[in-house]
């Protein structure tokens, strides 16, 4: 077990299996020493756990704690991909959130992404980003969030 995986027994975290496709594309796909991650939803256990825009459905607080969920399966796809091991930095994530109208805490809520990569990688889980948001996400999600990842 190297580093990373020490790092996520320690905070609790357990990756798991990888989140099946819901369209036609492949959850990560390695090209050089980069990993391309597709958007991942909030699922746990095959389902979402919320529904609905934030600010009206969703509060900010459950968004920021489902887009760290989006993060954990981000997690899933490159350990099925390549192994969190071989992680040597996460370089951009792009979240996007599902907003009511006049919802303006897009960042806050991507927030629970960027913090867990924070937690789990260090210094190497410092990257750019954006967080957009949007009318509606697949399966009526709350956040979606995708990455780019440096591997060894």
């Amino acid at each position: 077990m190297g580093d990373v995986h020490a790092r996520l027994a320690e905070l609790g975290i357990t990756v798991p299996p990888v989140v099946p496709p819901v369209a036609a594309y492949v959850p990560a796909v390695r090209t050089g020493n980069h990993v391309y991650v597709s958007g991942q939803l909030p699922m746990v256990g095959g389902a979402l756990p919320a529904t609905g825009l934030v600010g009206a459905e969703v509060t900010p607080e459950q968004a920021k704690d489902l887009a760290r969920n989006c993060g954990i399966n981000v997690l899933a796809a490159v350990e099925a991909l390549v192994g969190l091991d071989s992680v040597v930095r996460v370089v951009k994530i792009v979240g996007f959130v599902a907003s009511a109208p006049g919802f303006t805490g897009q960042p806050g809520v991507v927030n629970g992404a960027s913090e867990l990569f924070g937690e789990v990688f260090g210094d190497a889980g410092k990257h750019t980003r954006s967080a957009v948001g949007v009318s509606a996400l697949p399966l009526n999600a709350p956040v979606e969030v995708e990455a780019i990842v440096e591997v060894a």
